[in-house]
Order: C-alpha cells, then sequence, then structure tokens
C-alpha cells in the first residue's frame, strides 16, 4: 500500500497554519475535486485524500497527536493510543465538515441530523466580467449574457406532464430519506443518505413533462445587468441574490457571484484603497522647483515641486485615491513618486550652459559668450533646457 503524504503537504499549507488557513485550503481543494464537481477517479481520491487530513488537522486533540507521532497515532495499537481507522476520519465528522466549508459551494451544505425533504437554498453560480481601471474606481453599469434557469411555462416547476401529479417515493416513503446501518470497530453505526432514487425530493415523476423533460426549470440564455460599485478591486465578487440554481423543495434559488477582473493601467498601480505614479521631472525643475502636472484618478492636478528636489522624492496627494466600498465619501490618497531626468544628449548650448553652472557652483567665474553688441550672453539653465 502506497505510503500516505504528510497532512500538512495535502493541504498545501504549513504545521503553523491556523484554523482558517487549513478551512481555506480545503475548500478550495473541494472547489476542484469535489465528486459534484470533478466525477473521474483521481478526483476522488484527491478529495478523500484531503478530507482525511482536514478531519484530523482541524481538530485541535487530532492535531496535536499528529505533530506528535504522525500517521502512527491514528494506526490501532499505534503509539498515540489511536482514534481508529482513515486517519480519526467518519461519516461524522463529514456532516460538520461539509455544513461549515460548503455553504456557498454546494448551496448551503446540510448539517448533520437535518432533514434532506426541507427546504434548501439552491447552489451559487459563477461568472466574470472585466472592466478597466478607471471603471474599477468610478464604478459602472455592465450587460452580462448567461445561461440561466427558469421555472418551466409548460408545469409551472413539478416536473410532471400536464394533467399528472408525482407520486410518492415508494423508496423513501416522501421523507427524502434512507437510513442504513453498518459495523464498525465501534458497534453499529446508523448512517442517513438523501434518498437516491428521488433525490431528496420525495416524489417520483412517472409522466415527465415533455418541455424540461422532468426538471421543472428550462435553460434560457438571459441578459443580466451589473452594477460594479466604485472601488472594486481586482478579483472582488459582486453578489446578485436569486440568479443561481433554484432551490430544492421550495427552498429558495442561489446567487449569481459575478468576479472582477480590472485590467493594469499604464500609469497607476493600486494598492487597497492607495493609489501610485511615477512623474519624471526635469533636472533644471528638481532644482529651482516650480509647478508640474500631474494625472490622477481625477484627471491632472499641479504641483509645486520644492528647489532641491532629490529623485525619488515621493509626495503625497491626499484623497486622491480610490474610494472606499463601504463609504464612497472616504478615499484612499495618491503617492507620485518624482524622478529626476538626466539628459543623455546635450548639444553645444546645453553643454556650455550646464558648464558654466558646475563652474559656479565649484566658484568658478564663467565666461559668457559675447553678443552682437559685444555684451556678454547669459546662459539661464532653466531657459536653455526646459525651453522645449
Amino acid at each position: 500500500m502506497a505510503e500516505k503524504r504528510d497532512y500538512y503537504e495535502v493541504l498545501g499549507v504549513s504545521k503553523d497554519a491556523d484554523e482558517a488557513a487549513l478551512k481555506r485550503a480545503y475548500r478550495e481543494i473541494a472547489k476542484k475535486c469535489h465528486p459534484d464537481i470533478d466525477p473521474s477517479e483521481q478526483a476522488a481520491e484527491k478529495f478523500k485524500e484531503a478530507s482525511e487530513a482536514y478531519s484530523v488537522l482541524s481538530d485541535p486533540e487530532k492535531r496535536a497527536q499528529y505533530d506528535r507521532f504522525g500517521h502512527a497515532a491514528f494506526e490501532q495499537g499505534g503509539a498515540g493510543g489511536g482514534f481508529g481507522g482513515f486517519g480519526g476520519f467518519n461519516a461524522g465528522d463529514m456532516g460538520d465538515i461539509f455544513g461549515d466549508i460548503f455553504g456557498d459551494l454546494f448551496g448551503g451544505g446540510r448539517s448533520r441530523g437535518r432533514r434532506s425533504d426541507g427546504p434548501m437554498k439552491g447552489a451559487n453560480l459563477r461568472a466574470a466580467i472585466r472592466i478597466t481601471f478607471d471603471e474599477a474606481v468610478k464604478g459602472c453599469e455592465k450587460e452580462m449574457e448567461l445561461n440561466l434557469k427558469d421555472l418551466c411555462n409548460t408545469c409551472h416547476g413539478t416536473g410532471a406532464k400536464p394533467g399528472t401529479t408525482p407520486s410518492t417515493c415508494p423508496k423513501c416513503q416522501g421523507t427524502g430519506q434512507v437510513v442504513y446501518t453498518q459495523q464498525s470497530m465501534f458497534g453499529m453505526v446508523r448512517n442517513v443518505t438523501t434518498c437516491p432514487d428521488c433525490q431528496g425530493s420525495g416524489k417520483i415523476i412517472k409522466d415527465k413533462c415533455p418541455d424540461c423533460r422532468g426538471n421543472g426549470y428550462v435553460t434560457r440564455r438571459k441578459k443580466i445587468q451589473v452594477s460594479v460599485p466604485a472601488g472594486i478591486d481586482d478579483g472582488q465578487s459582486i453578489r446578485i441574490r436569486g440568479k443561481g440554481e433554484p432551490g430544492l423543495n421550495g427552498g429558495e434559488w442561489g446567487d449569481l457571484l459575478v468576479e472582477v477582473d480590472v485590467s493594469e493601467h499604464p500609469v497607476f498601480k493600486r494598492q487597497d484603497y492607495d493609489v501610485f505614479s511615477t512623474v519624471p521631472i526635469s533636472f533644471a525643475k528638481a532644482a529651482m522647483g516650480g509647478p508640474v502636472r500631474i494625472q490622477t484618478v481625477d484627471g491632472d492636478v499641479e504641483y509645486d515641486v520644492k528647489a532641491g528636489t532629490q529623485t525619488d522624492t515621493r509626495v503625497r496627494l491626499r484623497g486622491k485615491g480610490i474610494p472606499s466600498l463601504r463609504n464612497r465619501n472616504v478615499r484612499g490618497d495618491h503617492y507620485v513618486t518624482l524622478v529626476v531626468q538626466v539628459p543623455t544628449s546635450l548639444n553645444k548650448e546645453q553643454r556650455e550652459a550646464l558648464q558654466a553652472f558646475d563652474d559656479a557652483m565649484n566658484g568658478k567665474k564663467p565666461e559668457g559668450e559675447k553678443s552682437a553688441s559685444g555684451t556678454r550672453k547669459k546662459h539661464s539653465l532653466k531657459d536653455i533646457f526646459e525651453k522645449n
């Protein structure tokens, strides 16, 4: 038999991972490998392996035993006394795990002891839209076309052919559940599961509706309006209630979760609600100071550069960042890095002006040049380097 992998390795977490990190890691694996999502044998094995790892590491007592003795803690007669087979993982654990972990993923989950014939919320659907950086800052309206389920107009959701009605399921007697017992090392274990014949509805449809084929719902192409709030960030989702999968046994519809993909901006970078950008300034402007125009998410603003500004100086424009999702009146800041540009090529006039400047800085008297009238012509460093 193949050697078991380390539980922390299975979930992809460090040994000091807290409960939230464990839950998050297990949920991500389940999103990809749960049998309802990927029915392949390979996915089933990964899901089983991850479930076993989570059932141990999420229990403080079992985790302590595992950290001390490893897998031997759960082998019968092992160093830690053991918790039984399958690494302390059993059907009872699964009820708690699914009720806690998969609330959104599988339409509300089923907590242990809950009747499956009761109303259950439908599963959530996921979609994605791409928006520009500017649309993320200011908010916008988007339209999506999706295939969504709608109530069948022929049977009005019963799934039965008009003129007929569903009958009570003979296997579960209308309860939607079947009970079976099995022998374990702890004695007889009673397990309750969803009826495989009626899928938990308690009803059997003998004469199915010809339009929906007994599902009670038909799939239609629909246009959905998505209101993108100002300040949303890349990877965040917008919840549109009631646009997901239909509920079971009269339960409410699931939701549509629209993930937002924000395109990169050529100038701005975002971090939380703050904006960052870089603005080049000339050597003369950095030395003598003066106004520069800075591009912000609200348009250009004028900023007075202080004389003697060094390259990579960062300035802060308060309230020029991204609006908060919770309060549009609260905004982040815009941080601008001023970068002094050094000329890569100089003409004769520029070289002479720069030399005169260097001589003056070193206490030398510049010679200058004579004009046609015989007077000496003064070099203006700012005029020469910024006249274009």
